[in-house]
């Protein structure tokens, strides 16, 4: 990655990303058809209220996991593989402790949770026990996350493609059966999760088993180094806070949407899912660019850290909006995949319009968060999040919102894109100003 053209290798190292992020959402979404189709509204209510609640506690814990690919990249860059090597090894404990923290969290306040959010009172029972579950087996995701960012530090994102491969296929047939056939409504939906994630875990854990040298994790040897951890901890706290501010912000999105009832929560949850298949696309692009930043850093690069950026941004607009203009295209067909409820899928398009005709500045945006922490710079990102995406997230809803002009469903999601732009615009000039120094020096 510090050598060569820009563009054929990101989207060699994106494009695989890409196909897994998107592969792993769409057997995830299989969780949402299942009930949909099968259980009823107020399990498919039940399932896609809770996923606030889920991204804000994994999510806190996952970026974490960035500051592994950034420090494992960086070293790799540089020719230190037993810098890598402890990187490896103290990867996989932080990620068998943040696990263990989130499942504890999660069984023991998810209802209280669920409740101050505001969860519609026929969907609350179902919501506690799909979350139960799935928080039960959480390490198991936390693990396969952990390990295959491990992998993406060297460019591999192939193999962990074909692990959600397989893993979807499990999750798919276990939801069928757990759902259908034995009846088991949301639980069998969780477990389904829970089990397929299981398969995730062991596979990568495999794969870094037989690993070369610099990569390769020995069990016996599975301690933390506290230079590595600081380093870690340096990139990837930042990095969790900003992913738990945007889970956060989006937890009072949700109560916000609670508000309007049990049709309206099923038809954000549809909407929901289908964009998550843009956002993975571009976010797969933000990976890449994290990760070639990360090792042209660590060759001290600066020129093609300033090409990788360029290249970046001008290749997720691209991506979201071939994504975003496909899902506009077929929104209603896509649908009714999920749900046969007209009012459902009106709720559905009714967001999916205003989320997917703007996605494209959360892809910019999340390309320079990702560049600067790259850079080394993972505190900044952060608080700009907390502060512009966090506080004008907030401030429209309990502003701008509260008109009665302006109070219906389908403005609700406006505070996305605002958050959007403002965020990339003070990120991208805060960019600029650091790369400025940094060719100066």
């Amino acid at each position: 990655m510090t050598e060569g053209a820009i563009l054929p290798k990101l989207l060699k190292f994106s494009i695989p990303l890409m196909l897994s992020s998107v592969l792993q959402l769409l057997f995830n979404a299989a969780d949402v058809v299942v009930v949909g189709r099968f259980a009823g509204e107020l399990s498919l209510a039940a399932v896609g209220s809770t996923s606030s609640l889920v991204n804000f506690l994994v999510n806190s814990f996952l970026g974490i996991s960035i500051g592994c690919n950034v420090a494992a990249a960086n070293f790799l860059g540089a020719g230190d593989t037993k810098k890598v090597n402890l990187t490896v090894h103290t990867s996989i404990v932080l990620s068998l402790v943040s696990g263990m923290v989130i499942t504890v969290i999660g069984l023991t306040f998810n209802r209280t949770i669920l409740e101050v959010m505001g969860s519609p009172e026929e969907v609350l029972p179902l919501s506690a026990l799909y979350l139960k579950i799935y928080f039960s087996g959480i390490t198991a995701t936390v693990i396969y996350n952990f390990g295959s960012a491990l992998l993406r530090a060297k460019g591999d994102t192939k193999r962990p493609l074909y692990i959600l491969f397989a893993a979807g296929i499990i999750n798919v047939i276990l939801n069928l059966i757990f759902v259908i056939f034995f009846k088991m409504n949301v639980a069998g939906v969780a477990w389904a999760t829970v089990l397929s994630q299981g398969f995730s875990a062991g596979a990568v854990l495999f794969l870094l088993l037989r690993e070369d040298e610099a990569f390769r994790l020995d069990l016996r040897k599975l301690s933390v180094n506290k230079e590595i951890l600081i380093k870690i901890l340096k990139i990837g706290v930042p990095a969790g806070l900003q992913s738990s501010m945007f889970s956060f912000s989006n937890m009072v999105i949700q109560s916000t949407v609670n508000s309007f009832g049990s049709v309206a929560v099923a038809g954000s949850s549809v909407s929901q899912s289908i964009e998550g298949f843009v956002w993975l696309s571009m976010n797969a692009v933000a990976q890449g660019s994290l990760t070639f930043v990360s090792q042209n850093m660590g060759a001290h690069k600066t020129d093609r850290v300033k090409k990788t950026v360029s290249v970046s941004l001008l290749t997720v607009c691209a991506v979201s909006a071939l994504v975003s203009g496909l899902g506009l295209l077929f929104c209603r067909q896509i649908c009714s995949i999920y749900t046969l409820n007209e009012e459902v899928i009106l709720k559905a398009q009714e967001r999916f319009l205003v989320i997917a005709a703007s996605y494209f500045t959360c892809g910019i945006m999340d390309v320079t968060a990702n560049c600067l922490r790259g850079m080394g710079r993972s505190l900044m990102p952060a608080v700009v999040t907390l502060i512009f995406v966090c506080g004008s997230r907030l401030l429209y809803l309990f502003t701008v919102f509260k008109m009665p002009v302006i109070h219906s469903f389908q403005n609700i999601f406006i505070s996305y894109p605002l958050s959007w732009i403002l965020t990339f615009v003070i990120l991208y000039s805060s960019y600029r100003y650091i790369i400025k120094e940094m060719s100066q020096a």
